[in-house]
């Protein structure tokens, strides 16, 4: 009998050892079992909750071409933690002639192997939407308290061991700055030239751009008002502007909004020709819209996505992949 290991892990508590770890003991059953092991399939960082993973799509996918007869898994909450994902990917494996099973859950055939599997898979979605609440409930909390909640610390902020936010002393003036000469008239392609001249880089390690500009300056964070979904607090972490410096950069932008296209600098798209779709291969065109608060977003689409909506790859932010190390 031919056989797969299907392996996942899913958030920063488990990493490249736990799949180590899964994939030893899922090759120990193959062994006792008289299973062939011809292929691995991993899915690195990747939530049980959605069926979108790479490595389990391309999985099932296979399971057509009478590579495998099994697929093996540590334990069957790798496989999915949602029971209708489950069901239907399993009756796909069914047609196919290909089982699912665990390494470690011993599940006998039969009605009651029938039953049994039902119940774990119900208590993994169980545990898995306890998990989800107990977090939500945690992270609204610390938003209520105004504390970080694991989210990008925006430029100039640091976070303290009590997770509150504080002022970077070093990196604030910087701030100010920007605020200040854009509040006063001066153009934001001159901004960024001259904080790139003086090596200065944003949050993220990269030079300063368009985008990382008009982050900065929309943030009202720098007034101190705290922002977490829904939540909002002002005066509630530490403010670097004034709210009349934020309200007068934030007309000023207002104003810009409204000026002929020909005023306004074009965006660089630096991996155009050098970015592919992860999906189809197709290569990924540089774009932007203008939301309905006028804020405009730059980033990269699938061609192919954008032309004959052959491909659901969604767009990515510009600033966000240019700005990978």
């Amino acid at each position: 009998m031919r056989g797969v290991i299907y392996a996942r892990y899913s958030s920063d508590n488990q990493r490249e050892e736990s799949i180590e770890g899964q994939i030893r003991e899922n090759t120990a059953y193959a062994e006792k079992n008289g299973i062939t092991i011809v292929g691995h399939y991993i899915d690195r960082a990747f939530s049980a909750k959605t069926d979108d993973r790479p490595e389990f799509q391309r999985m099932i996918a296979d399971s057509s071409k009478k590579m495998f007869d099994v697929i093996i898994v540590w334990k069957l909450d790798r496989f999915s933690r949602n029971r209708y994902d489950s069901a239907r990917h399993k009756a796909t494996l069914r047609r196919h002639g290909v089982k699912v099973v665990s390494a470690t859950e011993a599940i006998a055939d039969g009605p009651s192997g029938i039953l049994m599997e039902s119940v774990l898979e119900g208590m993994a979605e169980y545990y898995s939407a306890e998990l989800a609440e107990k977090i939500t409930r945690g992270m609204t909390e610390n938003a209520l308290k105004c504390k970080y909640n694991g989210s990008h610390v925006p430029f100039g902020f640091v976070i303290d061991e009590n997770r509150n936010y504080q002022i970077n002393k070093t990196l604030a003036p910087i701030v100010v700055e920007i605020y200040e000469r854009y509040a006063s008239g001066e153009a934001i392609k001159s901004i960024i030239d001259d904080l790139n001249a003086r090596g200065l880089k944003t949050s993220k390690g990269a030079k300063f751009g368009n985008n990382s500009i008009h982050s900065i300056l929309t943030n009202r964070m720098y007034m101190g008002e705290y922002h977490f979904g829904e939540i909002i607090i002002p005066n509630g972490i530490p403010a670097m502007v004034s709210e009349e410096l934020f309200n007068r950069v934030a007309e000023r932008k207002k104003k810009n909004q409204h000026a002929p296209a020909h005023n306004k600098s074009k965006e660089s798209y630096i991996l155009s020709t050098k970015l592919f779709c992860g999906k189809c291969m197709t290569m990924m065109v540089g774009e932007s819209g203008q939301k309905k608060n006028g804020n405009i977003y730059c980033y990269y689409k699938c061609a192919a996505a954008k032309r004959k909506k052959s491909c659901d790859k969604k767009p990515v932010r510009k600033e966000w992949i240019e700005d990978m190390d």
